[in-house]
């Protein structure tokens, strides 16, 4: 993937840069494979906006992607590099040999042609699935199961890429993207490879509109508002606030700690993304 700018012919050009899409080899998806993607603008089954600044954005179909890859032992051909407007990495059209076709989450390096397989006993190259606990230590791994059959949970998003660290009785210590040392049980499958599309982090939206085709609405200022809209809101000038940083319904928004204390998954946590990295 490249990133590429335009002329400066306004101002919103100026800084707007774009993904070349040069790893995207077809540009309509898989039919058979897509479902109808309904939007919530934020709200809940009741209809309350649970999400603030969600609506809008371009008319989307959602990719059905095979996140168990449970088509064990079975090679399958890749057959298109696409790009999927509901994530971040670009996603691979796999013809297995039986006729069957599925969609996988493509890494860096995967090109078409190529031949991808999962299974407990496959080679760990890049597109292949396996268990953890065949995974050699220190090769770069993705979309990653925390219960055994259940699917990819974590280490999904374009760029990202997980390490295998150590093996203990039934455990595997994982070192995640945020600086987490998790311990994940070695029936868990999971992806060899890092994802490509790595350079996503880096494009600029460069103006308002772009960020409205994606579905987010404007934020305002709390410190913006009248006292009757916000905590924060009122005050001759422009004011601090007069308080720390509250939510619209004055919790504390900055600083406090957000995992449930007594989440029963803490206890496979062995060191959390919060705690400073030894150099």
């Amino acid at each position: 993937m490249g990133i590429k700018k335009q002329k400066p012919t306004t101002p919103s050009r100026r800084y707007m840069t774009f993904s070349d899409f040069k790893e995207v080899t077809k540009s309509k998806p898989e039919k058979s494979l897509t479902a109808p993607l309904k939007k919530t603008g934020g709200r809940n089954s009741a209809g309350r906006m649970t999400s603030r600044r969600r609506g809008g954005g371009h008319k989307r179909r959602y990719r059905i992607i095979d996140f168990k890859r449970d088509k064990r032992d079975i090679p399958a051909r890749v057959a298109a590099i696409e790009y999927d407007p509901n994530r971040t990495a670009r996603i691979a059209l796999l013809h297995y040999v039986d006729g069957e076709k599925r969609y996988i989450l493509a890494p860096r390096g995967l090109t078409v042609g190529q031949t991808v397989i999962a299974g407990d006993d496959v080679e760990a190259l890049p597109g292949n699935a396996l268990p953890i606990e065949k995974v050699p230590p220190g090769t770069p791994i993705h979309n990653i199961e925390l219960v055994p059959g259940k699917g990819g949970q974590i280490v999904r998003s374009a760029g990202t890429s997980a390490v295998v660290s150590a093996k203990e009785g039934n455990y595997g210590q994982v070192g995640l993207p945020s600086g987490e040392v998790r311990r994940i049980h070695l029936r868990c499958y999971c992806t060899v490879g890092e994802l490509g599309n790595a350079e996503h982090s880096t494009i600029q939206l460069g103006k308002a509109g772009r960020s409205r085709w994606l579905g987010r609405r404007p934020r305002t200022r709390g410190m913006a508002m009248n006292p009757v809209a916000h905590p924060m809101g009122g005050g001759e000038g422009r004011s601090g606030g007069g308080r720390v940083p509250v939510s619209p319904w004055g919790k504390p928004s900055k600083g406090g700690k957000t995992r449930a204390r007594r989440k029963n998954s803490s206890k496979f946590i062995v060191r959390h993304r919060t705690k400073r990295r030894k150099r």
